[in-house]
């Protein structure tokens, strides 16, 4: 954190500073070699004027020829052109060379006395949109200027061959249902410029309706289609089968309903079947279907081709796919694509035909219940922020990129949502050259979007909001400097308050924050409570819980940091109108409550009050004052169990210091109630085979171990499997083992639990551990 501290300052200091005398332009020319086919030539020219229109004023004119002036020219070209109208394109000669590969470009800046020429040069029609984008995003301006170093020469080709994402129109989608054909062609155009060359659409048929939709969900594919024939870049349709396909009815009508979408389609590169989620089909059957689908393709696109993922496939079905294709060896098939629930990726690729590409369906929307969660997540964040919330992940996501890039041809990403832009852009970029750093990578993005003098300290920005969910918020640094450093922005950048972007990071900032102030109050307020409930004997049980609630609900009655709460619901309500992102169900018509809705639970308990509210209910219902004096003291001691006891909320980064594994996804199965569930706060957190270590403690001392969580708990402690002396396998249930004394004799302790045969129960039903107690008996 102080490194971060000292580079925000020196940012700060050193802001606007030019290492060198930029090459200054006002008004340039747009000229274009005729070898560039349309539609790339038009929409490459129409992108370049628009984006240096809105930032400069400066409306720059596409010409047919030189003309006689001295202004700056940007001249478009493919490496194959020699000239453009009379004068020689500065051709290098050479093996090997960027400018020349699939998709590269080169740009090179050619001043002299007439005028000076801003070459790009690309290896083909994409090359040139690519290069077109490097000069957007690596541009400087200010008012009626655009700034350029004077030595331009600049070469790059990608270094995968498949960077897209994938951006369904469907009502699951937390912002892309609500948006109209420009709001479409700008994402896109803004993806292409940092590089994506892939956009993937999800499927039209059986899709529910949504009442963001502003066209039918086939027209709005089709204008995605065209949009895709424009930049020249791929599309692609998920089409999975959501029925039996022995079912030769169903298979018909499918393959009927396919092909008027192919035939009505202005462009598809390739067709992406997954074989599960959705979908339950063996691949006997599945191959023959995508055979058939393959033929219809191509009658409508003949350069086409069709993909499939082996999600969900038992080792039988992985093993008879693989012995088929090895087999037929089948030219209809492009590719395996892997994805959640896949075979490993590795193998994958050492497994396939070397004939066939490989690509990754990499998961960069969610944040919990998913393929890569935020490991560790501090639990006030992830109850409250949840699956999809905005989440820029820019050092992750390199890192997840970097794992997988040895065996990938490259990748699509799953993505529901515009919240994830910042994911987007490092897995486009990093596809591109996997050496780029991806605070480099932001502070393009941050000066393409917000402008040269932000660029730095936006970048810098975005990365502390990453380190906002690193360890717990109640010790996170990075979530105060990130909040001072975005409300500062905030108040010196009025001109981008409808900035959909810059929306996105200023809440997140106020949204880690509030959370963090709510943490430290609502559980301040709890320990108020335990300390009220410490004098139960005294005053007895009715009046202890009556103040007890009195105190805890104050986190509703008398709540904290609400100037804060205040901006959260206005930028939620910003985002709506700008890039109708949907934070809650019921104001802003999300389709379900775990489709980003941030709003939904901003304000969800931080502190036990509403298990509190039923269990002192419950314990009022007793019998006799001594029963409910021991639940009070159960319910007061349950984090703080005494001297020389030891307490772990399992998937608890705060409470957990004895728990050696990592709480990967520890709500996968919590997700009570639509995210409202009243259960104890620790009991909504979880792991499955949790190991804890613990030291220094008593060699004499006589130890048990409670357990709380649902199911069975098969516990061994220095390798030797327990009996328990009680066994409640319902949740809030305790389950009690008593510590043989020899093996307390070195003063430490290895707990770990095996996994109960549990393969006939639902995932959502089997056993788990949240609370594990080491108690030493007085």
């Amino acid at each position: 954190m102080k490194k971060l501290l000292l580079t925000i300052l020196t940012v700060a200091v050193f802001s606007g500073f030019i290492k060198s005398q930029p090459n200054e332009i006002g008004k340039a020319s747009v000229l274009v070699s005729e070898n560039i086919k349309s539609p790339v030539k038009e929409t490459l020219v129409k992108m370049l004027k628009e984006e240096v229109l809105k930032r400069t004023s400066v409306e720059w004119k596409q010409v047919a020829n030189w003309g006689a002036g001295k202004e700056t020219v940007i001249a478009v070209v493919l490496s194959s052109d020699n000239e453009l109208a009379g004068v020689k394109v500065p051709v290098r000669e050479g093996e090997n060379l960027p400018e020349t590969k699939p998709e590269g470009y080169r740009i090179i800046s050619t001043p002299n006395k007439t005028r000076n020429i801003i070459w790009i040069i690309g290896a083909d029609a994409r090359g040139t949109m690519f290069g077109a984008g490097k000069l957007l995003r690596t541009m400087n301006w200010a008012n009626k200027k655009v700034l350029f170093d004077k030595q331009l020469d600049f070469a790059s080709s990608p270094m995968q061959s498949i960077r897209g994402h994938q951006l369904g129109y469907r009502n699951t989608a937390n912002s892309y249902d609500a948006w109209d054909v420009a709001q479409y062609d700008q994402y896109i155009r803004e993806l292409v410029i940092f590089g994506t060359n892939a956009v993937e659409v999800t499927p039209t048929n059986n899709i529910k309706e949504s009442v963001h939709y502003k066209m039918n969900p086939d027209q709005m594919d089709f204008q995605i289609s065209n949009i895709c024939k424009n930049y020249g870049i791929d599309y692609w349709i998920w089409q999975p089968a959501t029925f039996d396909l022995k079912d030769a009815e169903k298979r018909k009508t499918e393959l009927e309903l396919q092909e008027i979408f192919y035939k009505n389609c202005p462009k598809i590169s390739d067709v992406f079947f997954p074989g599960g989620d959705p979908g339950d089909n063996h691949p006997r059957d599945v191959m023959p279907f995508l055979k058939d689908l393959h033929d219809i393709l191509v009658k409508y696109h003949p350069e086409a081709g069709i993909w499939i993922s082996l999600q969900g496939f038992s080792a039988e079905q992985v093993d008879f796919f693989y012995t088929w294709l090895n087999q037929n060896k089948p030219d209809w098939l492009r590719g395996i694509v892997s994805g959640p629930s896949s075979p490993p990726t590795a193998e994958t690729r050492f497994r396939l035909d070397p004939k066939y590409r490989h690509r990754l369906y990499p998961d960069i929307t969610h944040n919990v219940r998913c393929e890569y969660p935020v490991t560790n997540w501090d639990q006030a964040l992830m109850l409250t922020i949840g699956r999809e919330g905005i989440n820029p992940r820019p050092t992750f996501s390199a890192k997840i990129h970097k794992q997988f890039a040895p065996f990938i041809d490259g990748f699509v990403s799953y993505s529901d949502g515009c919240h994830d832009d910042v994911n987007k852009v490092i897995w486009s970029m990093r596809g591109w050259d996997i050496n780029l750093e991806p605070q480099d990578i932001l502070t393009d993005y941050c000066r393409f979007h917000f402008g040269p003098k932000l660029a730095d300290k936006c970048a810098i920005g975005i990365m502390a909001l990453e380190s906002n969910w690193v360890g717990p918020v109640k010790s996170n640094s990075s979530i105060d400097l990130a909040f001072d450093l975005w409300k500062k922005l905030e108040g010196e950048n009025l001109q981008l308050a409808g900035n959909w972007r810059w929306q996105m990071f200023v809440v997140r900032a106020y949204y880690d924050e509030y959370q963090k102030k709510r943490k430290i109050y609502e559980t301040g307020l709890e320990d108020k409570a335990n300390e009220i409930l410490a004098n139960a004997p005294k005053t007895g049980a009715e009046q202890a819980m009556q103040q007890a609630l009195v105190m805890v609900e104050k986190a509703d009655n008398e709540p904290v940091a609400q100037d804060l709460h205040a901006k959260i619901v206005k930028y939620c309500d910003d985002l709506f109108k700008s890039i109708g992102y949907q934070s809650d169900v019921e104001k802003y018509k999300a389709s379900n409550s775990q489709r980003s809705c941030i709003l939904q639970f901003v304000n969800y308990p931080l502190n036990n009050r509403l298990w509190l509210e039923d269990q002192f209910a419950l314990i009022a219902k007793m019998l006799t004052e001594q029963e409910k004096l021991d639940r009070l003291e159960v319910i007061r001691t349950w984090e703080n169990p005494g001297q020389g006891s030891y307490y772990d909320n399992i998937s608890n980064i705060e409470t957990s210091p004895h728990c050696t594994t990592t709480s990967y996804d520890a709500t996968d199965v919590a997700w009570w109630d639509g995210g409202m569930s009243r259960k104890r706060l620790s009991s909504q957190l979880f792991q499955q085979q949790p190991e804890l270590n613990y030291e220094n403690l008593d060699p004499n001392g006589r130890y048990r171990i409670r357990i709380s969580g649902r199911g069975d708990a098969l516990l061994r402690v220095d390798g030797e499997r327990l009996d328990p002396i009680s066994y409640d396998k319902e949740i809030g249930g305790f389950k009690e083992f008593v510590i043989p004394a020899n093996l307390v004799g070195d003063g430490k302790l290895h707990v770990s639990f095996d996994r109960p045969e549990e393969s006939k129960i639902r995932w959502t039903q089997q056993s788990h551990v949240s609370d594990v107690w080491l108690l030493k008996q007085h």
